[in-house]
């Protein structure tokens, strides 16, 4: 069997409706979160991310009692201790001998988008880094994330900004996202999730409520917030408890997350409403960029191919005259005597321009130039983001730089 990490054990024990008790999930191994600080080596203990191939990519813990097995062969973990990060590991397979290996990676929110397990729809790296960009996010930026989700876009929120408070509705994806997050040492670093229905009780965080952030003397937490992220069904209910909770003498970014135009529509309206400003509306879509090498053919190459059509036409329409008179005469020929055939390049001979022997990419016998290559197809629609700013202090106006 796969090997189980902790928190997918935990998650297990969710699924059966046992409780788990919020010590049982702060006593887990705590640990500098691998999604912000980058290491060298793989350890025993780590979240490591193992690449199959391009649209398989599996998420295990390692542990040298443990082995990750694929139709391939079985990998053990103690083969992969003290390798460094982005190593091949390789095996053999038993009856046919051939060689199979994996890539062991270290776990980044790009990676975890693609690894990781849908809970609900998530959002995928094209959106979530051109959402980050337009809010302006860095070191010093304070977040709400309203819709946790899966906790593809938490896990990048939380490599970039200051402070993350992210909430979550729903109480089994809750208990699995606190899970996660502290797996992955996110609750140590920036993080605090909420369970709350932003659309009825508001953002504010207070003593008592069902959540990771801890109280010492204050009854609610300072938000702050200077960017908002929004993906929710109704983001036009939540937009009037805003206002409570940013930061009121700079000004705040928010950005809804829709998939119908309908949703838009309505949120459009609830911003203008309260005040906010510089609405705009975004759709991206994606295109795949893949590098390959393109051999360069040089000129004689080129005039040799003229050449060789030039020849092969002029074969081809004597040919074609010698057999019309010979069907204009009523001659037949001899059982014996071959037809003429159509000229034909061989195939043991190289050529650059069409047929004949293939030649394996990047051969260093022929010269190659780097090249790009663009997908045919748009990537399909994912949501509408909807974009707006808001400075609440209008007379720190002139003091503010955007």
């Amino acid at each position: 069997m796969l090997a189980m990490s902790r928190h997918n054990k935990l998650f297990h024990q969710l699924k059966k409706g046992k409780n788990i008790p919020l010590t049982c999930i702060y006593n887990m191994a705590s640990h500098q979160s691998q999604f912000t600080e980058y290491k060298d080596l793989i350890q025993e203990g780590d979240l490591a991310l193992i690449w199959i191939s391009r649209g398989n990519i599996k998420a295990v813990t390692i542990d040298a009692k443990e082995s990750f097995n694929t139709r391939y062969g079985t990998f053990p973990h103690k083969d992969m201790i003290g390798k460094q990060y982005g190593s091949q590991i390789a095996i053999r397979t038993r009856g046919t001998g051939r060689f199979a290996f994996v890539h062991v990676l270290q776990p980044t929110p790009e990676l975890w988008t693609l690894s990781l397990p849908h809970r609900t729809q998530i959002v995928y790296t094209p959106d979530s880094s051109y959402v980050m960009q337009r809010m302006n996010c860095g070191p010093h930026t304070r977040v709400l994330e309203a819709g946790t989700g899966s906790g593809s876009f938490s896990h990048a929120f939380a490599r970039t900004v200051e402070k993350l408070f992210t909430y979550e509705f729903h109480p089994v994806r809750y208990e699995q996202a606190m899970l996660e997050f502290k797996e992955h040492g996110l609750l140590n670093e920036n993080v605090t999730i909420t369970l709350r229905d932003v659309c009825e009780d508001g953002f504010t965080i207070k003593k008592g409520d069902k959540t990771s952030a801890t109280f010492d003397d204050e009854d609610s937490k300072e938000l702050e917030a200077t960017a908002v992220f929004l993906d929710l069904p109704a983001p036009w209910d939540a937009i009037h408890h805003l206002d409570k909770v940013i930061a009121q003498d700079q000004i705040v970014s928010v950005c809804c997350f829709s998939p119908c135009i309908e949703q838009v529509d309505k949120t459009i309206e609830s911003l203008e409403k309260n005040g906010w400003a510089n609405i705009e509306m975004v759709e991206i879509q994606g295109r795949q960029y893949e590098s390959r090498r393109q051999m360069v053919r040089s000129i004689e190459d080129a005039m040799e191919r003229c050449r060789d059509i030039k020849r092969r036409k002029q074969e081809g329409i004597e040919l074609k005259r010698l057999r019309i008179e010979a069907e204009h005469k009523g001659e037949t020929k001899p059982d014996s005597e071959p037809t003429p055939r159509e000229p034909f390049t061989e195939k043991s001979k190289f050529n650059p321009f069409g047929k004949g022997t293939r030649v394996k990419e990047g051969d260093p016998n022929f010269k190659w130039k780097q090249v790009t290559k663009i997908e045919s197809e748009i990537k399909s629609h994912t949501s509408y983001l909807t974009f707006a700013t808001k400075l609440s202090d209008k007379s720190r106006r002139d003091t503010v730089v955007q």
